[in-house]
């Protein structure tokens, strides 16, 4: 059974009840391979289940299906889904997380395709459970897919913005995530979440502030392979600090 299905059959926790879970319960028994093991589902706001073994905590399945669930709605701002986005998305989810895991996500992605996604209700959701930390690492993930063709398109960005907003990320921090994709002439700047006349102390500053906020560290709890996607988060944040100091003269 491929990585994803270990991960989601595993420990679903939070993401099995809510719209999440409701999205995805047509595909929870393919996900767990056959096995016995059964899933209750639930939807709508006043939805108060909770999976046995439930605990606050996000798990790595619970992390996942969130992704996908929100990977399909961004694909799908657009008005089509083509085959080569899907091409664009299996190569992304391979080089972050490898190939067994990539192609059991895209097979899971071509069905959540088929569904209406309540993007409100999904990011409700999430803010409600998921630390914030891993919400702007969901929201990192969401701006590299939309780029994988090699633009970010305008209805993407207004969507990933929306969704963002939606799971109660902070405005410097979109602005932030936003400009390590779309770029535009204070990129570097908007990246530490300044302001283009900031000192040289308040530069220093932001990136201690920032490299602490967005250190891989950050969702250790998820598992090996999403600190490592993580770490590029982390390393534009430091791209833009080194940017801004060559361009300054920054010892």
């Amino acid at each position: 059974m491929a990585k994803f299905g270990k991960w989601i059959g595993g420990s679903l926790g939070w993401a099995v009840g809510g719209p999440i879970g409701a999205i995805f319960g047509f595909v929870v028994g393919s996900i767990v391979d056959g096995s016995s093991t059964q899933v209750q589902t639930g939807s709508g706001p006043g939805y108060n289940g909770r999976p046995v073994g439930y605990s606050g905590r996000t798990t790595t399945g619970g992390y996942v299906m969130s992704l996908l669930v929100l990977v399909a709605a961004v694909m799908k701002a657009d008005g089509k889904v083509l085959k080569s986005e899907l091409d664009y998305v299996k190569r992304f989810l391979v080089q972050n997380f490898g190939e067994s895991s990539a192609t059991e996500a895209t097979r899971m992605l071509r069905d959540l395709l088929q569904q209406t996604i309540p993007v409100n209700e999904v990011c409700r959701q999430i803010q409600q459970n998921m630390n914030y930390s891993a919400r702007l690492q969901l929201l990192h993930f969401l701006y590299g897919i939309a780029q994988a063709d090699g633009h970010v398109d305008v209805s993407e960005q207004q969507l990933i913005l929306n969704i963002g907003r939606q799971m109660g990320i902070d405005h410097s921090d979109l602005e932030s995530i936003q400009a390590m994709f779309v770029h535009n002439i204070d990129r570097d700047y908007k990246i530490l979440e300044i302001d283009p006349n900031a000192t040289e102390e308040e530069i220093k500053k932001a990136y201690r502030r920032m490299a602490m906020k967005y250190h891989p560290d950050k969702v250790s709890h998820l598992g090996e392979d999403f600190q490592k996607a993580a770490n590029e988060k982390f390393q534009k944040v430091n791209e833009a600090y080194e940017n801004i100091k060559k361009e300054r003269n920054i010892a």
